[in-house]
């Protein structure tokens, strides 16, 4: 019989050294480039931004539509991704992970600022949007785009949640209750018949949700962080150079590539803050701005979100207390062995709760995303209620599934069908970048004129044609 799960990751190898490490890098220090760096030149523009708000009760606004990509962002890769990388990887991945973040955000402003500019609206006033859309209508490939919106639903309906489900449950194993038997198919059918729940509420109850959860759940789970790490200060030189020298030591890396702390780091990296995936725009486009780039800039904030804050709080508190690490305890254990050298056996139960706020979270950001490409392939009309009832019943199936399956396979499925979308996406995005660029041209023209920059298709030489909220 063919072993599915050494299929899967030999596909997963290949997609991610050479292909997609080649793409991305290309493709950020690309955007990168041109844009001067906007990530990092416009960072305290984009914490402004944040703030501001939509000017319509029944709009989203830029924080609320950067809490839902967020959702999604933030989930159980910056516990168990994060983990894993080192683990496997080794400290190294930190370094890697950090650097592709901060070019991979300049991939998010395009995005999520070609996602803006090419939204259309409804009859009920409601944005539809996505990569589908700026694909459809920039680039003239509706067959792509369609491809686009099959990847998009085999990511997140499918890969991502099932190994949201298997992360969640794999916080239990070193609990004295947990039976391999018993104890995940318990988890996994608790954790789908409250996230089905919750879908019925439709598109309104997943932004109130996540907008109340995500900030709770990231503050604590920092401030707890920070207290591991200021327990042990006296680690902390010796903790960075071991990631540096990790990083820097290509001779280890040469030897074992798809091991290694470059391709652990930066597929664990793209896993969490989905910089180019393609996912975002879905989110980012819903907000009502008066220029398209302000969103893409509210956007780079929830990359550094998750990785610089998030991902690296994970990292700095397991590797700061010195604890074993191999592939033995990758995944939830390692974080909860460091944690429990401070607080005890309080500190697992905590990675437990935050773990569950974390894949629930993520499981409903997720399926908010495959809402859009359902849309988008029903001739750009909400499917009936009737295929949504059964659609979610099937993704509830699936987070049931996760539960029980193997560690390889979860991470696998989730791996290749995120990468299909980043291969995608991130193209595209080379070929429209003009656009996106054209338009933060034009937003930083209007703020040194004194103004607050409202976009008019017509000043960057777009076809009104093309465009349906911006003419």
């Amino acid at each position: 019989m063919i072993d599915i799960v050494f299929v899967l990751d030999q596909i997963d190898n290949f997609m991610y050294f050479p292909v997609l490490i080649v793409v991305m890098a290309i493709s950020g220090l690309y955007f990168t480039i041109r844009t001067k760096g906007v990530q990092i030149r416009l960072f305290p523009e984009s914490v402004r931004l944040l703030l501001e708000p939509s000017g319509d009760d029944n709009s989203v606004s830029s924080l609320q539509a950067m809490l839902v990509s967020t959702a999604s962002r933030v989930g159980t890769g910056n516990i168990i991704g994060v983990s894993t990388a080192i683990c496997l990887g080794g400290p190294g991945a930190c370094f890697w992970m950090w650097l592709m973040c901060i070019i991979g955000a300049s991939s998010a402003f395009v995005e999520s600022t070609l996602a803006q500019i090419y939204k259309r609206k409804d009859s009920n006033g409601q944005f539809y949007r996505g990569p589908a859309y700026y694909i459809e209508q920039g680039l003239k490939r509706p067959k792509i785009a369609i491809l686009f919106c099959i990847f998009l639903i085999a990511t997140y309906a499918v890969g991502f949640n099932l190994l949201c489900s298997y992360n969640l449950q794999s916080t239990f194993m070193d609990y004295s209750f947990y039976n391999p038997s018993t104890t995940p198919l318990i988890i996994g059918a608790i954790l789908a018949i409250i996230t089905g729940y919750c879908l019925l509420g439709g598109g309104k109850r997943i932004v109130k949700v996540t907008s109340t959860v995500v900030p709770l759940m990231g503050v604590s789970y920092v401030i707890v962080a920070l207290i591991v790490i200021l327990f042990n200060y006296a680690n902390i030189p010796s903790m960075f150079l071991v990631i540096f020298q990790d990083a820097f030591d290509f001779k280890s890396i040469a030897g074992g590539v798809l091991g290694s702390c470059l391709v652990y780091g930066i597929k664990r990296g793209l896993f969490s803050n989905e910089a180019g995936v393609g996912s975002a725009p879905n989110a980012s486009a819903s907000a009502k701005v008066s220029h398209p780039a302000k969103q893409g800039l509210v956007q780079t904030l929830s990359v550094y979100i998750d990785t610089l804050l998030l991902c690296t709080a994970t990292a700095l508190m397991c590797l700061s207390t010195g604890v074993a690490r191999d592939a033995a305890v990758s995944g939830a254990p390692y974080v909860q062995n460091a944690i429990s050298t401070v607080f005890g056996t309080a500190g697992p139960i905590f990675i437990t709760v935050a773990m569950v706020l974390f894949a629930f979270t993520t499981l409903l950001g997720n399926l908010y995303y495959v809402d859009n490409a359902l849309a988008y392939m029903n001739n750009k009309k909400k499917p009936s209620v009737r295929f949504m009832k059964i659609f979610y019943i099937c993704a509830t199936v699936i987070i049931f599934v996760g539960a029980i399956i193997p560690m390889d396979a979860a991470w696998a499925a989730a791996d290749i069908t995120m990468g299909g979308m980043t291969l995608i996406n991130l193209p595209v995005c080379i070929l429209m970048g003009k656009t996106a660029i054209n338009c933060l041209w034009d937003y930083e023209s209007q703020k040194r004129q004194g103004k607050d920059p409202v976009f008019k298709a017509s000043a960057i030489g777009l076809n009104l044609e093309e465009l349906d909220y911006w003419k």
